[in-house]
């Protein structure tokens, strides 16, 4: 039997027109008409004024980073509980990253744990410049609290929305329920540009910054003048095309998700210690990945056992992030709770969830992991 992975791409074979019409035309190299045609597409799917396709989820947060002129010695906040692209392009820019807990329901930031930070810290006139908002694993966080709270004082909520394209927060699409926005294409998200990110924003300005330092900050005009440094992020043509076949599919890619979750908690919700992830009230989760978490006190296996018989099975699971705070390049860093994160990091496991898996290859997820139950009963 062939291997079972996390999170493959599901190609539809719409892909191969638009890349064919790209290479028809030539326009292989970024400024194509695909790209701008998958800037506007996003905008208009998440509903936000402007948006800038580059290279990966984390080049689009460094730019953003670099439009707010977070710099040496400021302070960005973000939640330990996410994957490492989620706070690299904070260091890249010489800040110092703040790490907070996360919510034990969504796995996101703890809202009101932001809150009460950032009435201490306006206390003593210690605001951080910026917080990280993540959507992790398709589900958005509580955002009208954080944002109520952030705007009080200023501070600019950068949304990290890469692993939750087409979730909603009360009617709204994650990426507009920041200041600014950033997604992910690459070859594990529901959307594939086989690597590829996008800023967002209803500011222009921040917007057309973000494109101008994404193209080597060059200057207009014939010469190639330069008064900033920039990078080399602009997402090519010939991907944006690629993007834009799939995303003429989100809706079904997401609605197939949801199913593996649901069929993946009606067959294994009846075991011991088993917790799937819940779905707030508030908005939809795109289920990205078919996460739960088990208790080692009623379950018969561990967490680690488990994946070990998943491993021995040809199928990829993983383990849900582990927190920044518990990662070697962080230690030291300020660390503000820490006990949901790290339970989660210890006792949570991400299933099979992609939208092209198979009924049969579910039900092979599925025997192995109450055999595995079973056994060590």
């Amino acid at each position: 039997m062939s291997r079972i992975f996390l999170s493959p791409p599901h190609l539809t074979g719409e892909e191969v027109q638009y890349l064919q019409e790209a290479i028809n035309s030539n326009w292989v190299a970024p400024a194509g008409p695909h790209l701008r045609a998958f800037e506007n597409e996003i905008a208009q799917l998440v509903g936000v004024h402007h948006a800038v396709a580059v290279t990966s989820g984390t080049a689009a947060l460094h730019l953003a980073l670099r439009v707010l002129d977070i710099g040496p010695g400021d302070e960005v906040w973000s939640p330990t509980l996410t994957f490492v692209g989620a706070v690299n392009p904070i260091v890249y820019q010489g800040a110092t990253p703040v790490f907070l807990d996360s919510d034990p329901v969504t796995w996101n930031l703890d809202a009101q744990l932001v809150a009460e930070q950032l009435n201490a810290r306006a206390k003593i006139n210690r605001l951080p410049k910026a917080l990280i908002v993540v959507h992790l694993y398709g589900q958005t966080a509580d955002m009208d609290p954080i944002c109520d709270v952030c705007r009080h004082y200023g501070v600019t909520i950068v949304e990290d929305a890469a692993e939750a394209i087409g979730a909603t927060y009360k009617g709204r699409q994650a990426g507009s329920l920041g200041d600014i926005a950033i997604l992910s294409f690459n070859g594990n998200k529901i959307v594939t540009t086989s690597g590829g990110g996008m800023v967002l924003s209803n500011r222009q300005d921040w917007v057309d910054r973000a494109h101008h330092l994404g193209t080597q900050a060059r200057e207009p005009g014939m010469a190639y003048l330069h008064k900033d440094i920039g990078y080399n992020y602009r997402l090519s043509n010939l991907l944006a095309g690629v993007g834009r076949a799939q995303l003429k599919q989100l809706d079904y890619f997401i609605a197939r998700r949801r199913a593996v979750f649901e069929r993946y908690r009606q067959a294994l919700g009846d075991l011991p210690g088993i917790q799937f992830k819940e779905e707030p009230g508030w908005g939809t989760s795109t289920r990205w990945l078919s996460c739960l978490t088990i208790d080692p006190k009623q379950a018969p296996c561990t967490r680690d056992e488990l994946c070990n018989s998943f491993a021995a099975a040809d199928i990829e699971v993983r383990p849900v992030w582990k927190p920044m705070h518990r990662q070697p390049i962080y230690h030291g860093c300020k660390m503000i709770g820490g006990k949901v994160a790290n339970q989660l990091e210890d006792t949570g496991l991400c299933l099979p969830s992609s939208s092209a898996l198979t009924n049969d290859q579910q039900d092979r997820v599925i025997e192995v992991m109450r055999a595995a139950f079973a056994a060590t009963v």
